[in-house]
C-alpha cells in the first residue's frame, strides 16, 4: 500500500476499526438473542399459531405471545440510521477536513492529481460502507429468518425489516456517504457538511419511506371474491387499507356501502345495490424483493449521480 492509497488508510482506519467493533458487537447480539429465539420455537409454545397477522393466544388467560424480537427490532433501527451516521462520520471529513485546515495543498504539490487524490479516498470509504452495511444487512435477515412474517414475529413490510435489511441498505449507505463527501466539498467545514448531509439524508430516508407507504413504485395487487364468499386470508400480505365492492357493471364502490362484513345482512345488501364481487388491495410477502431493488436502483443512482458531480466540482473547488 503506497501513495495516496497508504494516505486514505491512514486518515479512515480509525473510522474503519470502529466500523469493524460495531459489526462485531452486533453479530455478538444477534448470535445470543437468536439462539433464545430459536430456542423458544423449539419448545412448541408457537405451534399451535397461524402465519399471519392474527395474534397467537396462550391458553388459559388468552392473552397474546410473541417472541422477544425488540432487539432483532433494534438492529434494524440502527441499520435504518446507518446511511446518515455514515455521511456525516465518514463522509463529511472525507475531503471537508483537509478542505478546512488547507492540508489539501500540500498533498497536491506533491505531483498527486485532483483525480487520484479523492478516488484512492472514496474507493477505500466506499469500500469499507459497503462492507459494513452489507455484513449488518446480512446479520439481520440471518436473525430475522426462524420468526419472518410471523404474527410473533416481525413482518417483511414493517419498516425494520423492509429497510433495514437487503441490498437497499448498501445504496443507502453509500448515498449516505456521497451526501456527506460532497457537502465536505462545498462547505469547507467539517460540521457544517454533517449538519447538511444528516437534513439531507433524513429528507431522503422519509421520503422513501413515503414511497413505501403510497406504494409509489411497487403497486399493489387486486385480490377479488366472488359474491359474498370469504375473501382470501391477509396472510403476510401488506394491506393498503383499500377494500370495496364491484358491481355488474364493474363499478368500484366503498367498502362502507355494504358495512356487514358478512352474513345474511351482506347477501341482502349486496343484492341490493348489484354488487357482484368484493375486493382488496395488498402487497405479497413476495413483493420484499421488488421493494429492495426499486430502492437499490432510486439511492444507488443517486449516490453514482452525487459521485459524478463531486468529481466534476474537484476541478473548480480545489
Amino acid at each position: 500500500m503506497r501513495g495516496t492509497l497508504w494516505l486514505a488508510w491512514r486518515q479512515q482506519r480509525t473510522l474503519i476499526g470502529c466500523g469493524t467493533l460495531v459489526l462485531l458487537a452486533a453479530a455478538a447480539l444477534a448470535a445470543y438473542s437468536r439462539a433464545g429465539l430459536v430456542e423458544d420455537l423449539r419448545s412448541g409454545l408457537f405451534d399451535g399459531c397461524d402465519p399471519g397477522p392474527l395474534y397467537c393466544t396462550r391458553s388459559p388467560d388468552g392473552l397474546p405471545r410473541f417472541l422477544d424480537v425488540e432487539p432483532l427490532r433494534l438492529l434494524g433501527a440502527l441499520n435504518m440510521t446507518l446511511p446518515v451516521l455514515v455521511g456525516m462520520f465518514w463522509g463529511a471529513p472525507l475531503l471537508g477536513r483537509d478542505r478546512e485546515l488547507g492540508t489539501h495543498r500540500m498533498i497536491l504539490s506533491q505531483g498527486v492529481g485532483r483525480a487520484q487524490w479523492f478516488a484512492s479516498r472514496f474507493a477505500l470509504a466506499a469500500l469499507g460502507t459497503a462492507a459494513l452495511s452489507g455484513a449488518l444487512a446480512l446479520l439481520f435477515r440471518w436473525w430475522w429468518e426462524p420468526a419472518a412474517n410471523r404474527s410473533y414475529g416481525v413482518f417483511w413490510y414493517e419498516a425494520t425489516a423492509l429497510t433495514g435489511s437487503g441490498p437497499s441498505l448498501v445504496a443507502a449507505a453509500l448515498f449516505g456517504l456521497s451526501v456527506g463527501t460532497l457537502a465536505g466539498l462545498l462547505t469547507r467545514r467539517v460540521l457544517s457538511a454533517a449538519a447538511w448531509t444528516l437534513l439531507v439524508t433524513g429528507a431522503v430516508a422519509v421520503l422513501v419511506q413515503w414511497t413505501h407507504r403510497a406504494r409509489l413504485l411497487v403497486p399493489p395487487q387486486r385480490y377479488v371474491s366472488d359474491g359474498w364468499q370469504p375473501k382470501e386470508p391477509m396472510g403476510d400480505k401488506w394491506s393498503t387499507g383499500h377494500y370495496g365492492l364491484i358491481t355488474g357493471s364493474g363499478r368500484q364502490d366503498s367498502a362502507l356501502a355494504c358495512p356487514s362484513p358478512s352474513g345474511r345482512e351482506l347477501r341482502e345488501c349486496m343484492a341490493g345495490h348489484g354488487y357482484v364481487s368484493r375486493y382488496y388491495e395488498a402487497n405479497p410477502a413476495g413483493d420484499y424483493w421488488a421493494f429492495q431493488w426499486a430502492d437499490t436502483v432510486l439511492l444507488g443512482g443517486l449516490a453514482v449521480v452525487l459521485v459524478l458531480a463531486t468529481a466534476l466540482l474537484l476541478r473548480r473547488r480545489v
